[in-house]
This record gives C-alpha cells, sequence and structure tokens, in this order.
C-alpha cells in the first residue's frame, strides 16, 4: 500500500481565540507532503486559511490546494478502512469527518502508531481509556494488541468521542480539547480549552481538517487525479510531528497491505 509522508507541524504559543489560524504546506522532491500551522520556511505556501475555533471561516486557498487536498482526501488508508469508519459513525452517531479529521491529527492514518506515553492505533486510544470501555486482555492477546486491530481501535475512538460530545453538547472545541488532554484538564479551566499551545493547536488543527472532510472539499471528485508517484525513500511516507505533543507516536511506522 502507498504511504504518504506529511509533517504536521504545530506553533508552540498560547494563541488567543480572535487570532488567524492558518495552515501551510508544500510537496517536496519526493513527493511528500507537508503541513504546519505556521510558515515554517519558504516553502511553505498557504493552504488553509481559518480563525481560530471557527470551522465556518476555514477556505482552501493558494496554487498548492489541490495536490495537498488530495494528499488529505486520497490517502489509501483512509479508503482501507472507510467501511469500519462508516460503521462507528452510525453506531455512536459521530460524524464520519470528526472521525476523519480526529484520525489524520492523532496518528496520520497509521494503525501501527504508538505514542511515548502509549496511545495506540488510528485514534490513540490509551489502554486506560479501552478498560473504561470494558476491553480486557486475555492469554491470547493483551489489551494493547486488541487497541492495535483498526475495528477495536475506530470503535473506541468513536464511542469515547460521543460520550465526550454528551458531556459537552454543542461545544466541539470541548469535545476536541478533551480527546487531546482529558476531560479532568477540561473541567479544571472551567469548561473552556486548556492554555496548553498543544492542545489549543490541536483543536485548531482537527476543526479545520473536520470542516474539509464535512464539506468534501477535499474529495476525488473536485480534486481530479492522483496523489504524486514520485519515488524516494520518503515518498508517500506520512510523519506526525507536533512539537511539545508527547502522545504523539516518536516516529511513525510504514505499513502497507
Amino acid at each position: 500500500m502507498q504511504v504518504l509522508n506529511v509533517i504536521l507541524m504545530l506553533g508552540l504559543g498560547l494563541v488567543s481565540a480572535s487570532a488567524c489560524a492558518n495552515i501551510y504546506g508544500y510537496i517536496d522532491e519526493q513527493g511528500a507532503a507537508h503541513f504546519a500551522t505556521e510558515k515554517i520556511d519558504a516553502r511553505y505556501q498557504l493552504f488553509m486559511r481559518g480563525k481560530q475555533f471557527d470551522s465556518s471561516e476555514v477556505s482552501p486557498v493558494g496554487p498548492v490546494k489541490p495536490e495537498l487536498a488530495r494528499y488529505l482526501s486520497q490517502h489509501p488508508n483512509l479508503k482501507k478502512f472507510e467501511p469500519l469508519l462508516k460503521v462507528a459513525s452510525n453506531e455512536f452517531a459521530v460524524e464520519p469527518a470528526l472521525l476523519k479529521a480526529v484520525m489524520a491529527a492523532e496518528s496520520g492514518f497509521n494503525p501501527g502508531a504508538i505514542s511515548p506515553k502509549g496511545a495506540i492505533g488510528l485514534m490513540q486510544v490509551m489502554p486506560a481509556t479501552a478498560e473504561r470501555y470494558g476491553l480486557q486482555g486475555d492469554r491470547n492477546k493483551s489489551i494493547e494488541q486488541k487497541l492495535a486491530d483498526p475495528e477495536t481501535n475506530i470503535r473506541l475512538g468513536a464511542r469515547y468521542l460521543r460520550d465526550l460530545s454528551r458531556r459537552f453538547p454543542n461545544q466541539q472545541e470541548l469535545v476536541l480539547a478533551s480527546y487531546n488532554a482529558g476531560e479532568g484538564a477540561v473541567q479544571q479551566y472551567k469548561n473552556q480549552i486548556p492554555p496548553y499551545p498543544e492542545t489549543r493547536n490541536y483543536v485548531q488543527l482537527v476543526t479545520q481538517f473536520y470542516q474539509l472532510y464535512q464539506t468534501g472539499a477535499t474529495t476525488a471528485t473536485k480534486y481530479q487525479g492522483k496523489v504524486s508517484t514520485r519515488s524516494g525513500p520518503n515518498a508517500k511516507r506520512l510523519y506526525m510531528t507536533l512539537p511539545g505533543r508527547r502522545s504523539m507516536p516518536v516516529s511513525p511506522v510504514a505499513y502497507s497491505d
């Protein structure tokens, strides 16, 4: 299976609720896509323009839009796991667009992703969270091995998002902040997004990706063609690099059919 290479860099500074929150990106010479919430260097071009925590203001812009959009819409594992996403979406009443956006930010669609803190798989579910929902290890498989199964992982991630949505109805930004930092952290700050740079940038990134998936702005019907087939050791490999975020995988795990 083809694997992408995306670097998602999140700014480390605190961002006020009124600040502009854009996403930049470029395709390197090996065909890898790079995304950032700040203009890291001259290679990065504006990809999405948005206001902090306001998905209604998100709009793809710039000459790199079509190819970068295809990277988001045509990741081979996104298509591979589409049936599982649909089942989980129906079972827990969580929008497919939200599941895709969270999965993109959490693991870059990598089912083998494991974070330094022990979060596992596509939705980066912690074993402790899985245990809350009754998942237990046995003589055949540990809880970590069970969480590595895409179907189990997606289902538990969707269930957790459903429960967070019930706790914070009509407040998606708090749902996402809780998914990233824990609901306890959100409650500690009186049901507001905690002032953690990682969490605030995470909420913004997922919010913008959610809007793209929700509106279908990255679908192949709008942007015809396939993802670049340039060769090289990093071509089509997906890396998630979020400075300051300990829960992200230390390094991506290559995966294929």
